[in-house]
């Protein structure tokens, strides 16, 4: 039995369009030890809002970012949080959206209610910070690769001197950030990109200019019945955003979209409206011919990905992560970046700088020989390609 996004984020305010968050907006943030709730607390303080958390599991790596930022967090749960009497201390709350059907009785959920405190996901406060900035949106999504992406085009933004702001959901190394490792950056150049998750309608605060699409499988089978309701969420989300964008200013979204994979094409099959520029880019492959109209085509061999498309002559990157899928998310970044403006050579070269995020195939050491790695994947096709990826770096080795 599948649920809606509306029944997984009952109680919480809709899905609206961002708007500034106001300076010295007093902003609690439930939960806020996770990869997105941290970032949504760093950001919104970044742009000027007096923000206050709270989580029960204990301190985890997102945490580290807080206490730089001096971000008070507590380690419990409270009504007093949101306010005492009838009075509220903060002006909204944001939870991830499945607290509010895992735990409807959560006794900072109930306060809120009972004091008219807004309740919001964590992602609209990320969408309202990058409204904030005035910074064009740049949003990448799919059902795997989102944070290594995201990550990877951050990266290579900065390297190239753009300053992007960026929430992704996985650890950025502390040189892109502010020192110490976290989900979010907040920079001064014209791009804040985000990752963005089909869950249950986590991405519908999202409204870019320009997204970004890796891949579409069947996933969350709690909330996806098959793969074409997966599909018919991605082409909802892009109509949305295109709208959006053409009612603010008639520019309409930019699609750079992985048209060698089944589900994307299947996605862009959905999409109608005439305010949606695809830009085609894909990883090609003996076993099938790159789609025809493709913009943007790499190809990989030796681990050095040739890239056609991004400039007048092809680029050539050696490739700093395993695996085809890694190539294949290359190219989409690669593509993303081009239409940005980046040049192709400054695309090689941050394409082939970047040391990825964190809990992706990510070392952790190795004792007594063991080389022990940290990935994230769950999916099958995500476990498979990871286990292919960790085998062509070690060959010969069990794993």
């Amino acid at each position: 039995m599948t649920r809606s996004g509306h029944e997984i984020g009952a109680g919480l305010d809709p899905a609206r369009a961002a708007r500034p968050v106001a300076q010295g907006e007093r902003i609690h943030v439930v939960g806020a030890a996770g990869a997105g709730a941290s970032a949504a607390a760093l950001l919104a303080h970044g742009v000027g809002a007096a923000v206050t958390a709270c989580d029960s599991g204990g301190p985890t790596p997102y945490v580290r970012a807080l206490a730089h930022e001096r971000i008070p967090i507590e380690w419990s749960h409270d009504p007093a949080h949101i306010g005492a009497g009838d009075r509220a201390s903060v002006d909204r709350v944001a939870v991830t959206k499945a607290l509010t059907s895992v735990d409807p009785d959560h006794p900072e959920l109930m306060a809120a209610r009972r004091l008219g405190v807004p309740l919001e996901s964590w992602q609209q406060v990320v969408a309202d910070a990058a409204a904030t900035t005035g910074q064009r949106l740049v949003a990448v999504t799919g059902t795997h690769g989102k944070s290594t992406s995201s990550g990877w085009l951050v990266h290579l933004l900065a390297h190239a001197g753009r300053d992007p702001s960026a929430f992704v959901g996985a650890l950025l190394p502390a040189a892109l950030t502010s020192g110490v490792a976290s989900t979010a950056r907040l920079g001064d150049g014209d791009e804040f990109i985000v990752e963005a998750d089909e869950y249950a309608g986590n991405f519908d605060p999202y409204h870019p200019r320009i997204a970004v699409l890796l891949n579409a499988e069947w996933d969350h089978p709690d909330v996806f019945a098959d793969a074409a309701a997966v599909h018919d969420a991605f082409a909802a989300w892009i109509e949305a955003a295109a709208n959006a964008a053409t009612a603010e200013d008639g520019s309409g979204l930019v699609v750079v979209a992985n048209v060698g994979d089944a589900g994307i094409r299947a996605v862009l099959e959905r999409v109608r409206g005439e305010h949606v520029r695809v830009v085609g880019a894909a990883l090609a492959d003996e076993a099938s011919a790159v789609p025809d109209g493709t913009e943007v085509i790499g190809t990989l061999a030796d681990g050095i990905l040739r890239l056609d498309g991004v400039g007048d002559a092809p680029v050539w990157v050696r490739m700093p992560l395993d695996g085809r899928h890694n190539a294949a998310n290359a190219v989409c970044v690669a593509a993303a970046a081009f239409e940005l403006g980046v040049p192709g050579d400054q695309i090689g070269a941050g394409l082939a700088s970047f040391g990825g995020v964190g809990r992706r195939m990510e070392l952790m050491g190795e004792p007594r020989g063991v080389t022990v790695l940290d990935d994230y994947g769950h999916h099958p096709t995500a476990i498979a390609a990871t286990l292919d990826a960790v085998q062509g770096r070690y060959p010969g080795r069990p794993v």
